[in-house]
C-alpha cells in the first residue's frame, strides 16, 4: 500500500530546550528512511503564516545532535491563536503539500497543533500532528520526562556548586533562583542533587519561619556555617526571600538568578537519546497515519498517546523527594 504521507513539516515552539536540534535531526533522518520529504519551519507556528521554511535532509541536519538551542528557532505567535492565523498557517501547508506536522515544544505548542488539526479537518484538509515534549519544566502531563530537564538540572548544579565553594569559604548564605514559574520538578530536583538547606517550589505553600528561617537555624546548631537555599521561580523572588533572610536572621545573603543560563549549553547523553528516540516514534506514527498524538514517556517505554486525551492528563508531583530532602538535610528537628 503506497505510503499517503509523502512530504512533513518539524518545527520548535515556546521555550528552547536543549535536545531540540536531535529530535529535529532524528525527524528528518526517519523520515528519509521512510521516503518521506521533510521541510523544517523555521520560528515555530509563525513560520506557517510567514511561509519561513527551509527544505530538510539527511544531510542538512549533520553535526546539530551535540548542539543547544534550535537551528529552526523558536518564537511564539498570538496570531496563530486565532482563526485568521491558523487560515493562514493551512495555506502555507497546501503550498508546501505538508501531509504532517511534527510540533516539538510544551503544552501551549501541542494545544496549537490540535487547533490547526481541527481546523483543518473543518475545512476537509487531511493534516497530521505529532508533538514531541521539550521542556526544561518537566511539566507535561502525559509524559514523565521532557526533553531538556536533565542538561537544565546539570546545568543548574554545576553552578550551584561553584557558588557552594565561594559561600562556605566566606560562610555565608545563598539564595539561588532557578526557572520553574508553574512547576518545581527543576527546583526540587536540583535542591536534592546539591544538597540545599531549603528548597521553595510551587506546589507546597511557603511558610518562611519553618520552611526558611528555622531550617537555618537548625542548620547552624548543627555546625553548619554557610546555607544553600534553591528558589523555583514560580514559588518567589530569591531577591525578596534573600531580603527576609538578612533581616530575621541578621545574614546577608547572595542571591544568583541563573535564568536563561539553564535553557543553553550541549544537551546531556539522556536528552540526546531520548530525543532520538521521540522524534523516530514521531515519524513512526505519521508513517502508519496516527494522526493527532503525542510521543511521550511513561516508566522508561516511549509511547504514542491521542492527543486530546494526553493534553487533559496531570502528573502526581513527586513529593516523595522534599520528603527525602528534609530527611537529609541537618536542618531537622530531630538533629537539633
Amino acid at each position: 500500500m503506497e505510503n499517503q504521507i509523502h512530504r512533513i513539516g518539524v518545527l520548535t515552539s515556546g521555550g528552547d530546550a536543549p535536545g531540540m536540534n536531535a529530535a529535529v535531526r532524528a525527524v528528518v533522518r526517519s523520515a528519509s528512511d521512510c521516503g518521506i520529504g521533510c521541510v523544517g519551519i523555521r520560528r515555530g507556528w509563525n513560520g506557517l503564516i510567514t511561509s519561513d521554511f527551509v527544505p530538510l535532509d539527511a544531510s542538512s541536519v549533520s553535526h546539530i545532535i551535540d548542539k543547544g538551542g534550535t537551528m529552526l528557532y523558536t518564537a511564539r505567535s498570538e496570531e496563530f491563536m486565532t482563526e485568521e492565523g491558523r487560515t493562514k498557517a493551512l495555506a502555507t501547508c497546501k503550498l508546501l503539500g505538508l501531509d504532517g506536522i511534527v510540533a516539538i515544544g510544551g503544552d501551549g505548542t501541542f494545544r496549537g497543533a490540535l487547533a490547526l488539526s481541527r481546523q483543518a479537518a473543518a475545512a476537509g484538509t487531511a493534516l497530521s500532528v505529532v508533538g514531541i515534549p521539550a521542556t526544561i519544566d518537566n511539566d507535561i502531563g502525559c509524559s514523565h520526562y521532557t526533553i531538556g530537564f536533565d542538561t537544565a538540572c546539570n546545568t543548574a548544579v554545576a553552578c550551584i556548586d561553584k557558588l557552594r565553594d565561594t559561600m562556605q569559604s566566606h560562610e555565608r548564605c545563598s539564595v539561588v533562583e532557578v526557572m520553574g514559574r508553574h512547576a518545581g520538578h527543576l527546583a526540587l530536583y536540583v535542591g536534592l542533587a546539591v544538597g540545599a538547606t531549603a528548597v521553595l517550589i510551587p506546589e507546597r505553600e511557603v511558610n518562611f519561619e519553618s520552611d526558611i528561617v528555622e531550617k537555618i537555624r537548625q542548620a547552624r546548631l548543627a555546625g553548619t556555617t554557610h546555607y544553600m537555599v534553591v528558589v523555583a521561580e514560580g514559588a518567589g523572588s530569591a531577591a525578596d526571600i534573600g531580603r527576609r533572610i538578612h533581616e530575621e536572621l541578621g545574614l546577608d545573603p547572595r542571591v544568583t538568578v541563573l535564568g536563561h543560563i539553564q535553557r543553553g549549553g550541549s544537551p546531556s547523553a539522556r536528552d540526546r537519546e531520548t530525543a532520538s528516540r521521540m522524534g523516530y516514534e514521531a515519524v513512526m506514527a505519521l508513517a502508519s497515519q496516527r494522526g493527532n498524538r503525542i510521543i511521550a514517556t511513561q516508566d522508561g517505554r516511549i509511547v504514542d498517546l491521542d492527543m486530546e486525551e494526553a493534553l487533559q492528563m496531570k502528573k502526581p508531583f513527586p513529593m516523595e523527594r522534599y520528603k527525602i530532602l528534609e530527611a537529609l538535610t541537618l536542618s531537622g528537628s530531630r538533629r537539633s
